[in-house]
């Protein structure tokens, strides 16, 4: 059974980084697709970022364009989100999950189907 372990939210000012960890436990040497998505208070969830199960692409919701960056270290079985010039409309909960490359439609998994393990979420609060 796959497990995945989210953290690296905190609170911060507008302007500053963070870096979200997803470690990945179990399941495995199989490779996944991994996507991060985030829900804010009096939100439904929506996507951030994601990564195609062979790690090489990689596509992003257009807030996170050019701000965020999404990247995996196969060794540590653990995915990064890189948050840059963070603002407060980012401030939510973000989850991390996983894609089983058989379920990913399209090279790169962005929609929740596509995911069939999730983390609990890590809370990331941008104050102004």
């Amino acid at each position: 059974q796959v497990q995945l372990q989210a953290s690296g939210g905190g609170s911060v000012q507008a302007g500053d980084s963070l870096r979200l960890s997803c470690e990945r436990s179990g399941g495995g040497p199989h490779n996944y697709g991994m996507g991060w998505f985030r829900q804010a208070p009096g939100k439904e969830r929506e996507f951030v970022a994601a990564m195609g199960w062979s790690g090489g692409s990689s596509h992003y919701a257009n807030y996170a364009r050019g701000r965020f960056a999404i990247s995996s270290d196969n060794a540590k079985n653990t995915c990064y989100l890189q948050m840059n010039s963070l603002e407060p409309e980012d401030t939510a909960v973000y989850y991390c999950a996983a894609a089983l490359p058989f379920k990913i439609r399209a090279g790169i998994p962005i929609n929740e189907d596509e995911y069939t393990y999730w983390g609990q979420g890590t809370q990331v609060t941008v104050s102004s």
